[in-house]
């Protein structure tokens, strides 16, 4: 029998026994923090997960903020990073592993305010098909608290088979 006890990782399986509540996603994204520190510059709070999507908001603070006072670039990057490694953490059973191969990102104006990333597939591949290997686009969409669309990345993993 098929369960999520048996098919997901231990972060998606982590985030659906916390309760669904601010208390919850805060002692996720902690942990998150722990597990990979870079992540903790951008203070991201995972707000939703699942297999194909993850929300992650992170607050404008005096550590990410460049000359001009506005969401750093860079820090916008790792945002993108954070709700597309929480997806493939959510998505990918663990009989595949996968690992970020590259990043396609578009500032599309200036991010004034605290952020939202949102990564979601359109289609979830079927991975028991993947043998060889596949590229996975993930489209993340920044956007700012008006619900403007601020920064766009495309992040390409590669998803191959686990080796035990």
């Amino acid at each position: 029998m098929t369960t999520v006890e048996n098919t997901t990782g231990a972060t998606y399986r982590a985030w659906s026994k916390l309760p669904n509540n601010t208390i919850g996603s805060t002692l996720f994204s902690v942990g998150m923090c722990l597990r990979v520190p870079y992540f903790a510059s951008v203070l991201p709070r995972v707000v939703a997960l699942e297999p194909g999507r993850c929300e992650v908001t992170a607050p404008k603070w005096f550590g990410i903020r460049n000359h001009l006072g506005t969401f750093h670039a860079i820090a916008a990057c790792n945002l993108a990073e954070v709700a597309m490694g929480m997806l493939a953490e959510a998505t990918v059973p663990i009989s595949h592993r996968w690992i970020p191969k590259s990043m396609d990102v578009r500032y599309l104006t200036k991010a004034t305010t605290s952020l939202r990333a949102v990564a979601e597939l359109d289609v979830i591949p079927d991975f028991g098909t993947v043998t060889d290997g596949l590229d996975i686009v993930v489209p993340v969409s920044i956007k700012d608290t008006a619900g403007i669309e601020v920064v766009h990345a495309d992040i390409t993993i590669w998803v191959s088979a686990a080796t035990r």
